[in-house]
């Protein structure tokens, strides 16, 4: 696991991580840390050194709001400015060929992972299968 502080540079993608995972759900730093880690299936965790002075910048700018509860959300300013494009997409998919091209970008990056033999997908065996049913079933 990697964890640490990182330059300004870096510290632009935890950024996007916190944006999509607070984007998703409200979280306060601790919930955000663990889901940033079970996203990318452990081989990376920011440290709090990292995290909570980007959550702090990240209200100063207007970017997230922290409620009473402790948990961060994400503002209307961020929803306005954030291009979602960066491989979390939140863009609208509007055609069955966005639809296509998004299933097929996404079976690659399985493919990638099972090749680089960094995740043991056979542990998301019955998720996949899953899917795969619903997707027979939008074909007939």
């Amino acid at each position: 696991m990697i964890s640490g502080n990182y330059g300004p540079k870096k510290r632009g993608g935890l950024r996007h991580w916190i944006i999509m995972v607070v984007g998703r759900s409200p979280k306060n730093g601790a919930e955000i840390m663990d889901t940033i880690e079970e996203m990318n299936l452990g081989w990376w965790r920011p440290s709090p050194g990292s995290v909570y002075p980007m959550l702090n910048e990240m209200v100063q700018s207007g970017t997230l709001s922290k409620r009473d509860d402790g948990r961060y959300e994400i503002t209307e300013k961020a929803k306005a400015e954030i291009d979602w494009s960066f491989g979390f997409t939140r863009r609208k998919v509007s055609t069955p060929e966005e639809v296509l091209r998004e299933f097929d970008s996404l079976v690659s990056y399985l493919e990638d992972m099972k090749s680089a033999k960094k995740v043991e997908l056979a542990m998301f065996k019955e998720q996949l299968e899953s899917i795969i049913d619903r997707i027979h079933a939008v074909m007939e």
